[in-house]
């Protein structure tokens, strides 16, 4: 005599949610497992994970297709989201209104009042005592309820505890991170839904709706082929520092798509050539005003130099009858100056900075770039009053054949470790010249030079260490961080301290000895 499978799970429901969500196989059948009523149904679960990693998109798919198919147990459910409640009473009367309309139920509720956690367990009963005498599974999901706002602290224990009053009830907590002994219940299952891996994410891109339409002089699998290895690039450029989610990657991709294949559209590159692409495509990967247009900052010297464009091309307009290499560097001037103008206004250090951590960022570099030797002929006045920048004034050596080997410049080489009382003294001999903010009046009448370092230079170390562009060397902890003797590297390259230090009108370069 055949008997019925006492644990089954609806297979077709199953396949049709694994295809609508990929990558999530094995989330998906635990799931099903732990509501589904003829499986291994329980009484509180946990589902916990990163944002943006399917939890609430694929609990309610599923319990929707369980809700709607005629084949399997009656499953009724109420997703509660804590994002929409402002207090907790507002969490217990949203509850109750989403349990009432969930089950249609027609009897009389007690006013739509429901202030305390002892006035939700018996509303939740009177309502849900039908169901239980129909034998019907009912689930009630509380979606981000770790970020319930003015939550008493029993609130989740509280919460847990409903099941054991109500029998056919299955409470589920979907949370970011779930401390220890969240519930105080034991034997209380946990679903992780860990964050996408990179060929999870291509796996997911190669779909519908994310898979692109086909590009203009190349096949459908050539664009797919060029989309997934677009895909995958995005992700290593974008994905660990900025967009650490699906519909961040998602938005990422959709905007650089068209000007990464913008040339496969002109028939300048075909689509096999994928590395040329991301070559004539890096600057987008590094833009972020392409990504988010509305992180622009337009300060007054991107003003003015806005300004001084559009005259400069008003008068370049008017026909004077110029030669053809006046009209070449014309035509040049005019083709360069909106991309100055775009940079300007993008967001820089040199616009994020203030003075004082620019003037350290600076003195840093020539810290680390120049040797010590170098720093009284640079930096000091004893001698003749002025200082000798770019190594002016040396002596001429005599050309040998020792001495005629290229040497590589420094601001090549890799930074090299200096004191912190070196850079702050370079500082201190330099923000007169460099920024003449940093000097008062008075301070001009008395001839005085102010060297001590301030809160402002110590905020200012402490804001560059905090953005790694100043890295500690050595032992981290065994010493205080504004140590005069700790040791300290400077952590970006020549094109950024470049512009920081054009931002100031200071030529770095000026300042480095070969």
């Amino acid at each position: 005599m055949a008997m019925d499978a006492i644990f089954e799970l609806p297979d077709d429901l199953l396949a049709t949610l694994i295809e609508s969500f990929p990558c999530r196989d094995a989330q998906i059948r635990a799931l099903a497992t732990l509501l589904y009523p003829r499986a291994a149904p329980c009484r509180n679960l946990i589902i916990h994970g990163a944002e943006a990693t399917g939890k609430t998109a694929i609990t309610t798919g599923l319990l929707e297709a369980l809700r709607s198919s005629a084949d399997t147990a009656p499953v009724d459910y109420a997703i509660v989201k804590s994002a929409e409640c402002v207090t907790a009473r507002h969490l217990f009367e949203r509850t109750i209104g989403s349990v009432i309309d969930a089950l249609d139920w027609k009897g009389t509720a007690s006013g739509g009042r429901c202030e305390t956690l002892a006035a939700l367990t018996v509303e939740l009963a009177r309502v849900l005592k039908d169901d239980a005498e129909r034998k019907d599974r009912f689930v009630l999901v509380f979606d981000g309820i770790d970020r319930q706002r003015e939550a008493p602290p029993t609130l989740l224990p509280a919460l847990a505890r409903l099941s054991e009053i109500i029998p056919n009830l299955t409470t589920v907590f979907i949370l970011t991170t779930p401390p220890p002994a969240l519930l105080r219940v034991s034997s209380t299952p946990q679903l992780y839904f860990p964050p996408y891996a990179k060929f999870d994410y291509v796996a997911i891109f190669s779909r519908p709706p994310h898979a692109p339409a086909a590009l203009p002089n190349t096949t459908v699998q050539e664009t797919a082929d060029l989309w997934a290895r677009f895909t995958a690039a995005v992700h290593d450029a974008l994905a660990k520092p900025a967009s650490r989610s699906l519909p961040g990657l998602s938005r990422a991709c959709a905007a650089l798509w068209p000007r990464f294949t913008a040339p496969v559209a002109a028939g300048t590159h075909r689509a096999r050539e994928f590395p040329k692409l991301v070559v004539a495509a890096r600057a987008y990967f590094q833009d972020e005003s392409i990504l988010e247009p509305g992180i622009t900052l337009v300060d007054s010297r991107s003003a003015k130099l806005e300004n001084g464009s559009s005259t400069a091309t008003a008068a370049a307009s008017i026909p004077p009858t110029p030669s053809t290499g006046d009209s070449a560097k014309r035509k040049g001037s005019e083709a360069t100056t909106p991309m100055t103008t775009a940079k300007g206004a993008s967001k820089d250090l040199a616009t994020l900075l203030p003075p004082t951590a620019r003037l350290l960022l600076v003195a840093a570099y020539l810290a680390s770039h120049n040797a010590p030797r170098h720093d009284q002929t640079l930096f000091s006045t004893w001698d003749s009053g002025r200082r000798r920048r770019g190594g002016g004034g040396m002596p001429a050596t005599r050309v040998t054949k020792r001495t005629k080997h290229r040497k590589i410049a420094r601001k090549l080489l890799g930074p090299s470790a200096f004191v912190l009382e070196r850079m702050v003294a370079i500082y201190a001999a330099t923000r007169r010249e460099w920024d003449g903010r940093a000097i008062t009046a008075a301070d001009d009448k008395r001839d005085i030079v102010a060297t001590s370092v301030d809160g402002d230079v110590g905020m200012a170390i402490a804001t560059l260490a905090s953005l790694r562009l100043l890295v500690r060397v050595g032992a981290v902890g065994a010493a205080d961080a504004m140590d005069r003797g700790g040791k300290w590297r400077v952590g970006v390259g020549w094109e950024v301290v470049r512009g920081v230090g054009r931002s100031m009108g200071v030529e770095v370069e000026e300042w480095l000895i070969e």
